[in-house]
């Protein structure tokens, strides 16, 4: 699954025909089946254009995209926000992070073991909590973030919401470049053995990505100076 994972990350418009053939270069005997099942799994899933078919629930609306165009050039204008997978020595869990989208400073974030709405909920509203509201909070079309509960607290807080484009990962594309920080600097280089160590080691690197890790999309400042 680290491998898959790894593949995706580099290869986010590869569906699991795809990785199936990439992998079996590298001697694994997994099918197009197997790898499909595995990415389900993991939450993960081939990015390109196709035909819009699924029929959106009443209950579970989907906002338009603001940021097309907009100039954000202050924290605490959009906050940006997603889910991925991360492996451990044995299964894997699920890490939620909000980023600022001006600064890139990671805001708050969560570990679950399962897709479901409240961790997501717990960190958006800790970031509320020590950094103030944003004006636009931008993520995808998943399910964590259409849901009732997810959108109120948003709108409770008088926040403006924006969705990504279905399959649109550039829409959201500083999160996404986070993820690939993360995984590659940390998540790839241990193997967790608890979510209890994931924690601890994945808290250390964030204190190091907002403190002492330079970046370029802000003149090579760390993240608390660019603020």
């Amino acid at each position: 699954m680290r491998r898959i994972d790894e593949l995706h990350l580099n290869y986010p418009f590869a569906g699991a025909r795809m990785l199936s053939k990439m992998l079996k270069r590298e001697g694994s005997l997994f099918g197009r089946r197997r790898v499909s099942t595995l990415m389900k799994r993991m939450g993960i899933h081939a990015i390109y254009r196709k035909p819009n078919t699924s029929k959106r629930y009443q209950a579970h609306p989907v906002y338009p995209y603001l940021l097309r165009n907009l100039s954000i050039t202050r924290s605490n204008h959009v906050w940006a926000a997603d889910i991925t997978y991360i492996p451990m020595k044995r299964g894997f869990v699920y890490l939620f992070a909000v980023i600022d989208w001006a600064s890139r400073r990671v805001l708050s974030w969560r570990l679950s073991n399962t897709l479901t709405t409240d961790f997501c909920i717990e960190a958006v509203q800790e970031a509320i909590n020590k950094h103030g509201k944003p004006d636009i909070f931008n993520t995808d079309q998943g399910c964590q973030f259409t849901s009732l509960e997810f959108t109120g607290l948003l709108k409770d807080n008088g926040i403006r919401i924006s969705m990504d484009g279905k399959s649109s990962w550039r829409d959201n594309v500083f999160v996404e470049r986070l993820w690939k920080s993360v995984k590659y600097e940390e998540v790839y280089l241990h193997a967790y053995d608890s979510v209890c160590s994931a924690e601890q080691s994945l808290e250390k690197y964030f204190m190091f990505y907002n403190q002492i890790r330079v970046h370029p999309a802000n003149a090579y400042l760390v993240v608390r100076k660019a603020c």
